[in-house]
């Protein structure tokens, strides 16, 4: 039992870090690089479509707070995983940093749990991508063939000229008489995709020109909304009394709503989050880790729950909070105020932010396969290094393939919960690791070092556990089957081709 628990020595996670040549990931990554690749994977889908469902669902205009709350774990989170990546800046994220405190097996479970995270939440996010590409297209009159725009069997539905889902239709329109169709599979979803998929392979100093581009781009959409939102409440101030009152709507008698339903909506809001665990695993590929990890991390934390918190007042200002149950609330809520050209400008945006998610979702999944590659808890095949553009080809080409392909038949517009949970799993593990390894090292050389321990991980581990507990029972379903299927694997494959547990006991026991 003891050797399942087996750390991964400090020694051995040096000398990877130290590794250079054409086998091995190439260091391109600057600080502004690793903030704008946060951003990136953050501002997109939680902006575009989680907040409105959030407000809708849970908690209404207090959904801002949930946002507060939200911010405060992560921030928790993040400063661990900025004194995790500041030590051992190697690719793998949470995975690395739990085999380097608590042991193989909690490493295992933490790296097929965001692997699960990772490539699910890159189809759910392409899936919402298609929807948003297809509105625009429809915009400037051009069609493409619905029933390769939805998932197989979904029905969509012609009203006033724009196909769509039969679901959307506004309150009161039948669909009886109206044109219907019934969706072969997301095409739209499966070419961009691969689109990424392509562009992760060409290298990670491209991809993160391309995804930093697209940042300034999103950003200045998101600025714009805010601006034209925040004047038009200023000069309506009685819109914004009328629908921010109650700020925090009375309870439902289904958790939802009242006090409790701003941890419910908090928790259902974690998606959004995503990107800040996937900086962590960009660690191998950054100039200057031990200073600019920490900065990625945090900066871009930051900066994302401001925007969070700003554009969730502004939303819930300008309509009701139980109208934004949309698949584009933002654009619903900015044709609130007259501005004809908003909704085009806001679907521009969720066309370039859904795809910078996607990017950094698989380029997260992909670094983590290669890291549990390298330890032998996986085939060799998931961690062979291109050698011109130097990543992870093989690995990234299979999982770009099996995100493209879910999104193309399965409606995956439920997975939002069950990749939350896996973030909050990752959240709580990072935060007892830099506890444990204070302890374990209490001398070792820490560029950064996270306040206040053991106060901050404490506090860090509660949170997360507490908005875990806050998600829907089919979640942990879902979650403890997935883990069923990881330990199978784990005890039939893994133990037996592990580098760790081919080490001597005196080396092991010895760092």
């Amino acid at each position: 039992m003891p050797r399942l628990f087996r750390v991964k020595p400090m020694s051995m996670l040096t000398a990877e870090a130290a590794e250079q040549g054409e086998h091995t990931l190439k260091r391109s990554l600057s600080a502004l690089n690793l903030i704008t690749l946060g951003i990136g994977a953050v501002i997109g889908a939680g902006i575009f479509t989680l907040t409105g469902q959030a407000a809708a669902l849970h908690a209404g205009p207090a959904v801002a707070l949930s946002f507060v709350l939200a911010g405060l774990t992560c921030a928790f989170a993040g400063l661990c995983y900025a004194e995790f990546a500041s030590i051992i800046p190697i690719a793998g994220s949470a995975y690395t940093y739990g085999y380097a405190t608590l042991g193989e097996l909690v490493a295992w479970i933490i790296g097929w749990d965001l692997t699960l995270e990772y490539a699910f939440g890159a189809s759910t996010v392409a899936s919402g991508w298609a929807g948003y590409f297809n509105s625009l297209l429809q915009q400037f009159g051009i069609t493409f063939p619905p029933a390769l725009t939805t998932t197989t069997g979904n029905v969509l539905v012609k009203y006033q000229g724009i196909w769509m889902d039969r679901m959307s239709l506004p309150p009161g329109i039948s669909d009886a008489g109206l044109p219907h169709v019934t969706g072969l599979f997301n095409l739209l979803a499966v070419l961009i995709v691969l689109a990424v998929t392509t562009i992760l392979v060409i290298g990670i100093k491209e991809s993160a020109n391309f995804n930093s581009a697209i940042v300034i781009i999103k950003l200045g959409i998101v600025g714009v909304f805010l601006v034209v939102g925040a004047l038009y409440l200023f000069g309506h101030p009685q819109v914004a009394s009328a629908n921010w009152h109650p700020f925090i709507p009375p309870p439902d008698g289904h958790g939802n709503f009242g006090i409790w339903g701003i941890p419910a909506a908090a928790a259902s809001i974690f998606f959004a989050y995503i990107g800040f665990d996937a900086v962590s695993t960009a660690a191998q590929e950054a100039k200057n880790p031990q200073r600019d990890m920490p900065i990625g991390i945090l900066g871009s934390l930051v900066v994302c729950t401001i925007l969070y918190i700003a554009v969730s007042l502004v939303l819930t200002g300008l309509v009701s909070y139980k109208t934004l149950n949309v698949s584009a609330p933002v654009a619903l809520a900015i044709d609130a105020t007259g501005v004809g050209w908003g909704s085009v400008l806001v679907k521009i945006g969720a066309v370039f932010g859904l795809a910078t998610v996607m990017l950094v979702m698989l380029l997260g999944q992909t670094r983590v396969f290669y890291s549990m590659s390298k330890d032998g808890l996986l085939p060799k095949v998931f961690s062979e290094v291109h050698p011109k553009f130097r990543t992870p080809w093989i690995t990234t080409i299979i999982f770009g393939c099996f995100a493209a392909l879910m999104p193309a038949f399965l409606p995956i517009d439920k997975l939002a919960e069950l990749v939350n949970i896996g973030t909050l799993l990752a959240f709580t593990i990072v935060s007892a690791g830099v506890w444990i390894l204070r302890v374990r090292h209490p001398n070792m050389h820490r560029p950064f070092k996270t306040p206040f321990v053991p106060l901050v991980p404490v506090l860090g581990i509660i949170s997360a556990v507490y908005l875990m507990f806050n998600l829907a029972l089919v979640t942990w379903a879902v979650m403890i089957g997935w883990l069923i299927v990881g330990l199978v694997i784990y005890f039939s494959y893994s133990r037996k081709h592990s580098k760790v547990q081919a080490l001597p006991e005196s080396v092991a026991a010895g760092d």
